[in-house]
């Protein structure tokens, strides 16, 4: 026994550690022999690490652990929540964080209209700053790197009236951080994606009535500006009606042939009574069970024309108003939803078949997408599935050959949130999809969809399955948001492989365990933090960008310790220089 090191029964030093710091647990397992030899008894560890972090007994251990000691030890010294560096070249708010495939460089945008390039060295430094206010920018809002990291997409926001919703894209080569080129994308918080290395998705809106629309999604090439006058640089995607005022926002791809991580744990059985996961409707299924069939989400109450058939409907509803049957029980806006309906109704092209992926090595990619039909406010999921012929700018400009009954492209899947989304990210392998959301009162009910019901302050981190479109676990809670459905901003996410981290507008950055459903570390800045980005090549590095016009670096504690003892001691140069001066 260590000198100095009392020998007590080993469940009274249980209860001790059971009230220490994290560092006093992990310092004392290194310093009393005692402690080193309770490290191999698994029950204590496992009693300390269930009511140290206050989760279910229920769930039981990570798959990649070894031990309880090793795991308790991981939740400690692995998480990011190390201050190191504070980056203030921006001055004013930083929206967004992305960093690059190899983990190298990262890309931060801001309302300085400014996209800067970060090395990721020992200690990061700028590399460059493109300045966007000569294309008549008002600021960056977002960017992506290609999967070679040699172009950066970045999104941005014109200079227009206050309500102005149209933005533009810019590809950056990474070579030499030339302009290549630039495409509009309407409304800006499309924001845009890339689909593969050299081309790039990004949204058109067309005007129908005051609350009707149509999005179209195009697939544009990166290198507009020098290819030749016979390859097309841009070509249509899909054409989707918008009702109730909502829009096709935040659109992202994701690649079903990564798909490598293992099922994450189902809902703990006494969350899955305490939960109401959300509706998820798969509108290309043909199963004729009832629980696949499809679903479509409550409308609000009101008073309908009887349903009647496609063809004659539109003529039915006219001749119907025109002898004083139906208006009274529509207003102008239920009536402007009811002709785009029947409008729709034979000339969508119905969802494809068999959406979800047979096996894992499919090269399947869906776009995923915010979008609604009750409401302004984006509550809807839409994700529709890329097929390979649509993966390229070849072909006609608009597209395969449209019959008049497949005027728009229906969608494949959606999944309703019942409240507002605010954020959205997919895990490292593409397989989970992560949305934070702010809910909207129970059985509330929508009757104007210019005015959506309130918002929660509380947002609420859900997680998908896309594997098989279910939501896998009770929403992740302690992140907040204030503002109100008319002011509400996208707040990004991130997620590793072992953790997902998201901003919040109560000053704070937040992180959780993936599979215990844990928040781990509260990251403090003076305001709104907007973005977080891990690295993916090293997730105990996040960053994280705030309206404190600052980017912080967050490092765990085993990270510190690896790069301080890699840094070179100041004695050892003194002693060598002492050395130089007798000789």
């Amino acid at each position: 026994m260590d000198a100095g090191c009392p020998r007590l029964p080993d469940t009274v030093l249980f209860e001790i550690f059971l009230y220490l710091d994290h560092a006093d647990v992990l310092s004392v397992g290194l310093v009393c022999q005692q402690w080193r030899a309770v490290a191999r008894d698994e029950f204590l560890w496992k009693e300390l690490f269930y009511r140290y972090y206050r989760v279910s007994r229920d769930v039981p251990r990570h798959p990649g652990a070894v031990s309880w000691y090793e795991e308790f030890q991981r939740l400690y010294d692995t998480i990011p929540c190390v201050e190191v560096q504070a980056l203030k070249e921006h001055n004013d708010q930083v929206l967004h964080l992305s960093f690059s495939h190899s983990g190298c460089l990262f890309a931060s945008c801001s309302k300085d209209c400014t996209v800067k390039i970060w090395s990721n060295e020992l200690d990061i430094s700028l590399q460059h700053s493109s300045n966007m206010r000569p294309y008549n920018w008002s600021y960056t809002q977002f960017s992506q790197f290609n999967s070679d990291d040699s172009l950066l997409l970045v999104s941005g926001v014109f200079v227009g009236p206050h309500n102005s919703s149209s933005g533009e894209i810019a590809v950056i080569s990474m070579e030499n951080f030339t302009l290549l080129s630039r495409v509009r994308n309407k409304p800006y918080d499309v924001f845009g994606c890339w689909l593969n290395e050299t081309n790039l998705i990004s949204g058109n809106l067309h005007r129908i009535g005051r609350i009707t629309s149509c999005s179209v999604l195009w697939l544009n090439n990166a290198f507009q500006g020098i290819e030749s006058e016979n390859v097309n640089v841009v070509k249509r995607l899909f054409k989707i009606q918008n009702l109730n005022a909502s829009t096709i926002r935040t659109v992202m791809v994701a690649d079903c042939s990564r798909y490598d991580s293992p099922d994450l744990l189902l809902d703990y059985e006494e969350q899955l009574a305490a939960s109401s996961p959300c509706p998820a409707f798969d509108l290309g299924s043909d199963s004729e069970e009832e629980g696949a069939r499809p679903r479509p989400p409550p409308e609000p109450a009101r008073q309908e024309l009887p349903d009647v058939p496609a063809e004659h409907g539109l003529q039915q509803l006219f001749d119907g108003i025109v002898e004083g049957h139906g208006r009274p029980a529509m207003t102008d806006t239920e009536l402007e939803t009811k002709v785009a309906e029947l409008f729709v109704r034979n000339r969508t092209k119905p969802p494809e078949p068999n959406l979800l992926p047979t096996d894992s090595n499919s090269k399947t990619k869906y776009l995923i997408f915010t979008t609604g039909c009750l409401t302004y406010s984006p509550h809807q999921i839409g994700i529709k599935r890329i097929l390979p012929h649509q993966m390229t700018t070849a072909g006609p400009v608009l597209g395969e050959e449209r019959r008049s009954d497949e005027f728009f492209d229906s969608l494949d899947h959606v999944i309703d949130i019942h409240g507002h989304i605010i954020g959205m990210g997919l895990s490292p392998d593409h397989r989970y999809l992560y949305v934070n959301s702010r809910a909207w009162p129970r059985d509330c009910v929508i009757s104007d969809p210019m005015q959506p019901p309130p918002i929660a302050e509380e947002i609420d981190l859900h997680v998908f399955d896309l594997k098989t479109m279910k939501e896998v676990k009770r929403a992740l809670r302690a992140h907040r948001a204030y503002t109100p459905n008319e002011e509400c901003f996208f707040i990004f996410l991130d997620v590793s492989r072992d953790f997902v981290a998201s901003g919040a507008e109560d000053r704070h950055g937040y992180i959780w365990d993936r599979h215990y459903n844990i928040c781990l570390a509260k990251l403090q800045h003076d305001n709104v933090v907007n973005s977080v980005a891990f690295s993916p090549v090293e997730q105990e590095l996040l960053l994280t960008a705030s309206d404190d016009t600052t980017i912080k670096v967050w490092r765990s504690p085993r990270a510190m310790r690896i790069r301080q003892a890699r840094r070179p001691r100041p004695r050892k140069l003194l002693f060598s220089w002492l050395l130089n001066q007798k000789s």
